[in-house]
Order: C-alpha cells, then sequence, then structure tokens
C-alpha cells in the first residue's frame, strides 16, 4: 500500500506527518530544527528520500537544509557538520552559498525611491523534476537561484530581474519569489510568481524571462492600468498533464490562463470574496481546483468566521463550499499561500495548513476534513509526498 508523507514548514520548527494510503492514523515527526523559522520543505519527485528544507532565524540567518533519509537526519550541504539538531550547533564553516551571477543593484519603488537588492531569506524551494541534485529556490529580495550539487552552492538565474525588475515592489509580506513550477513535459521551462512584481515564465532554462500578465487588472495597486509587471500574484497551480493551463491567486481574483500564461481569463464566478493565498489542482482531474478565500487583504481571515475550502469542478466560475468536518464558528485562522498540497492517490487527498497550527487532511477530494494535528506553531508551508 501506499505512503503518505505531509512536510510542514512552521514558524517554530518543521513537522513530518506520515500514514499509509487510507490516511486515518497519523505518526508526527518533529520539531525538527524547533525554534527556527522553517519557510519551506519539499521533498524530491523522483528520490523519495531527499528533502529540502528552508532554515531562517534571526541569530543565524538563512541555510537550506537537506535529508537523504527520508527526514530522519538533516544536513547543510557545503559545511563540515554532518548534522544539525538545534541553533547552538549551528555548523561552522562555509554553507549553503548563494551567489549572485551580476551587481545586486537597486530596484526603483513605484514612488520613485532607489532600493538595494538584499538577501533576506528564501521562501521556496523547488526540487528538480528529474535530479535529485538540482533544485531552485525563490528567495526575497526577488530573485531565483539553482543548484546542482545538491544544496552546496546556488547561483542566480540573473534574467529574471532583467524583466523589469527596477519596476517591482513589495507585497505586505516583502518582495520575494514565492512560487516556481516547472513544466514536467519542457525542461527548459520554468514559471515563477512574485509578490509583488507579477508572472514570469522563461523558455531557455532561466536565460531570459517575460512577464506573462496580459489580463491582470490590479487598479487599486498600480498606477498604469496596462502594466506589466508591479501584480501582486499570491499563488500560481498546474497540473502535470497539461502544464500550458495553469490556475493563480491574485491580490484579489482569481483567473485562470490556457495558453502558458499568454492571456489570463478570471474565474471568480461566485465565490464570496475573490481574495485569498493558495490554489491549488486534484491530481486525478486537472478541472477541479481548490482555494480558501479570505475576508480581505485588510481582515485576514475566513468571510463570517466559517473556515471553508471552495472546489470547483469546471476550472473555475462555479464554486462550492466544502465545510465537512472544519469548524463553522468563530475561525479566524488564514491560510498561507504554500500552506496546501494535494497527493496522488487514485483518491486524490487535499492538505492544507492554518496559523492557528492546524493541519487538516481530506481524503476524498474536499468533501469531508479530519484534523491530522493541531496546535503546532502557525503553519507557512504543506508538501505531500506519494510513496509508493
Amino acid at each position: 500500500m501506499s505512503k503518505i508523507r505531509v512536510l510542514v514548514g512552521t514558524k517554530k520548527g518543521a513537522f513530518i506527518l506520515t500514514a499509509d494510503g487510507k490516511r486515518q492514523k497519523w505518526k508526527v515527526s518533529g520539531p525538527h530544527f524547533a525554534g527556527w523559522e522553517i519557510y519551506h520543505v519539499k521533498g524530491s519527485a523522483v528520490d523519495p528520500n531527499r528533502i529540502y528544507a528552508s532554515q531562517s532565524s534571526g541569530w543565524f540567518g538563512q541555510i537550506i537544509q537537506r535529508s537523504d533519509d527520508g527526514g530522519k537526519t538533516w544536513n547543510t550541504p557545503g559545511s563540515s557538520a554532518d548534522e544539525l539538531k538545534s541553533p547552538e550547533g549551528f555548523p561552522k564553516g562555509e554553507s549553503n552559498k548563494f551567489v549572485y551571477e551580476g551587481e545586486a543593484g537597486t530596484h526603483k519603488w513605484y514612488d520613485g525611491t532607489q532600493h538595494p537588492w538584499e538577501f533576506k531569506r528564501v521562501w521556496h524551494v523547488e526540487p528538480s523534476l528529474t535530479d535529485p541534485d538540482t533544485a531552485y529556490a525563490g528567495v526575497e529580495d526577488a530573485a531565483i537561484f539553482k543548484t546542482t550539487d545538491g544544496g552546496k552552492t546556488w547561483r542566480e538565474l540573473l534574467g529574471l530581474r532583467d524583466a523589469k525588475g527596477n519596476l517591482w515592489q513589495p507585497g505586505a509580506g516583502g518582495m520575494a519569489v514565492h512560487t516556481i513550477l516547472l513544466d514536467p513535459k519542457n525542461e527548459k521551462r520554468i514559471y515563477v510568481a512574485i509578490s509583488a512584481g507579477g508572472c514570469f515564465r522563461t523558455d531557455d532554462g532561466g536565460k531570459t524571462w517575460k512577464p506573462i500578465t496580459r489580463g491582470l487588472k490590479s487598479n487599486f495597486e498600480l498606477p498604469d492600468p496596462d502594466a506589466e509587471v508591479g501584480h501582486c500574484v499570491h499563488r500560481i497551480a498546474l497540473h502535470p498533464s497539461r502544464p500550458d493551463v495553469l490556475f493563480m491567486q491574485k491580490h484579489w481574483d482569481v483567473l485562470r490562463t490556457d495558453n502558458a500564461g499568454e492571456k489570463w481569463t478570471e474565474v471568480s464566478g461566485n465565490l464570496p470574496t475573490d481574495f485569498g493565498f493558495p490554489i491549488d489542482v486534484n491530481w486525478n482531474e486537472p478541472e477541479t481546483v481548490y482555494v480558501v478565500p479570505i475576508k480581505s487583504d485588510s481582515e485576514h481571515y475566513p468571510p463570517d468566521g466559517k473556515l471553508r475550502v471552495y472546489r470547483s469542478k469546471t476550472g473555475g466560475n462555479e464554486w462550492e463550499p466544502l465545510t465537512k468536518g472544519l469548524p463553522q464558528k468563530d475561525c479566524y485562522v488564514n491560510v498561507l499561500r504554500d500552506a496546501m498540497a494535494v497527493d496522488q492517490l487514485d483518491k486524490c487527498g487535499v492538505y492544507f495548513g492554518t496559523t492557528g497550527g492546524q493541519v487538516y487532511c481530506s481524503a476524498n477530494g474536499g468533501n469531508s476534513w479530519n484534523t491530522i494535528v493541531r496546535d503546532l506553531p502557525a503553519v507557512y508551508s504543506v508538501e505531500v509526498q506519494t510513496l509508493r
């Protein structure tokens, strides 16, 4: 029987949740790196034992952790230390070196002021679909890096900042590459989303990039209604069977494109609010999409205090609330952009975590929900490995 491994990054450590294919009884491992901010944890698509974790603290800065045994032990690639157990055991020596290919330079905010590019943290790690030693990292300030040696060294794909990077601006959480999607049918095609830069695509492995924002409207955020960049994209998702079709949760609006981002169309339909952060696609049904609406950009909690995942089985426009097993009274948590994922089983499992520390699972595509674990630190990210 298949096994499910749910990788959870939180404000104070990482947790690994495991179950068999029935997804009813869960084992909880953690916290790994207790006390550290774990922005993102994701496993390799080709090596079930390889996991990357973005680890950060105000005392020791940013490093990438790697596990080669499914999360039992961790090491810092490029360090002389074999294992990192706590902040006090931070390894000495150079590790996870992030090398800019060009000058870090400055970018210009829309108010005309200059702002230097800074390296603050890694928001998202995206392992290669074909090579466990290759991975991509999205960082703040907005840039994308690539490693080919399992995380020992990282080099910037500088062409991204040539895509009008001087006009990008920070969203409320900063200016970061927070989403990276790899095209499973074209290894040279990569999509990224930046808050608040927009959505971008490369077709040559990261040498050059183009904005793919036609159809996006940001009337309240941008002075130019036809601006190519500066849109606050919260999250994008695709189904591997048709990577030209993408879905987007934006700062207001849910959208889709059927031509790799050349033109976006709003599909918010009958959602109670079209503001939210995560969006994902059912593994078995490419037209089935999930979002978690929240009240507004100033009130980051569910409308009416009712936690509801919304599902569209028509690729957008027609949405139904999924509430069975979720709190429908006095619930004021948020679900962050990287905190939703799906598994690859025949009955697709859907998972999400909240800022209140709950992680929920639906083993039937969203029809009903169970709590895997509660009272964790605020959940930053949820990823799933389906182990067959």
